[in-house]
């Protein structure tokens, strides 16, 4: 995935769950950080894991942030 694509990770569902945006594309619904993680090693970023995902600038978090999981 080049890192000029925008991720985005929109706000909780009421079931927790995250609609996760790679630049034009949505790629799936996360329900954690593990599944981020997954989800970017899907799209090409192989050595990624939970922290990578928690603690990286090129993730925009709507809503809440890597801690927010459960709609308000």
């Amino acid at each position: 995935m080049p890192t000029d694509q925008s991720v985005i990770i929109y706000p909780p569902a009421e079931d927790g769950g995250r609609r996760v945006r790679i630049g034009d594309h949505f790629v799936g619904i996360a329900y954690g950080l593990l599944d981020v993680a997954v989800l970017l090693q899907e799209a090409g970023l192989q050595d990624w894991d939970k922290m990578d995902v928690a603690g990286s600038a090129l993730i925009e978090w709507r809503g809440g942030g890597p801690d927010q999981w459960k709609s308000s």
